[in-house]
């Protein structure tokens, strides 16, 4: 990784805490003794730091640059199958808000075929094109009643974060995407209607739900991606 990479990635891990709420630009012009007008110009983009600033910052939010490398998916771990991608197993709040997962977020890895994701075609937004793209979570046994048969308690779930559009992946089936619901993850089917999120679940005795979008909001940015696998328990 080279210092511009770097620069970047700590950009949007610092958007990502203020879009949390658990800093802001005040405050961290307070921590770090930068101005605020320099901190809003490299949030937005417009100006780079120095490396005593980066590491400033990197000291006031507990960060180190270990936590700003990606985990991309590996090639070459070898099995009793051959060689495999590891996918890191994350929370959801991870898999909808941290555009870089973080050594420190990883739950586990989940092994697959070096074949299984590579073939997957992708519709980002803008947004989401330089997201580490796939990311697997887990799925309670009370989230998977309303997609049961189709998802069984305690499955893991493989995301596709470079998915966020509409269109339907294959035309004969409706795509299922991991949908931001509060602050957690619902999986259901999903349509956009009169500037709502209707989310429609497999097993129909559970009811339809809505999500209001405000006029300042793309729909897309509530869909942490389309899921691209499922793994149930047997």
């Amino acid at each position: 990784m080279n210092f511009s990479q770097m620069h970047e990635r700590l950009r949007l891990e610092l958007l990502r805490r203020i879009q949390r709420g658990t800093v802001s630009v005040s405050l961290l012009s307070r921590q770090t003794g930068i101005g605020q007008a320099h901190l809003s110009n490299y949030l937005h983009n417009r100006r780079q730091l120095s490396l005593q600033a980066m590491d400033s910052i990197l000291a006031a939010q507990h960060l180190s640059a270990a936590d700003l490398l990606p985990v991309l998916l590996k090639g070459g771990e070898q099995t009793g199958e051959g060689e495999t991608y590891a996918v890191p197993v994350v929370s959801h709040a991870t898999a909808l808000f941290e555009p870089f997962v973080r050594s420190t977020a990883i739950q586990g890895k989940l092994h697959l075929p070096v074949g299984a994701l590579q073939a997957i075609r992708s519709r980002p937004s803008n947004q989401r094109r330089g997201w580490q793209r796939f990311v697997a979570i887990r799925v309670s046994p009370t989230d998977a009643l309303p997609m049961e048969p189709l998802i069984l308690p305690d499955a893991i779930a493989v995301l596709d974060r470079h998915y966020n559009s509409f269109i339907a992946y294959r035309p004969s089936r409706p795509n299922l995407y991991a949908v931001r619901f509060g602050a957690h993850l619902k999986l259901r089917y999903l349509d956009f209607s009169a500037s709502r999120l209707v989310l429609r679940p497999h097993n129909l005795t559970f009811p339809i739900e809505l999500i209001e979008i405000d006029p300042d909001e793309s729909p897309g940015e509530l869909i942490a991606g389309r899921i691209a696998l499922i793994l149930n328990e047997i």
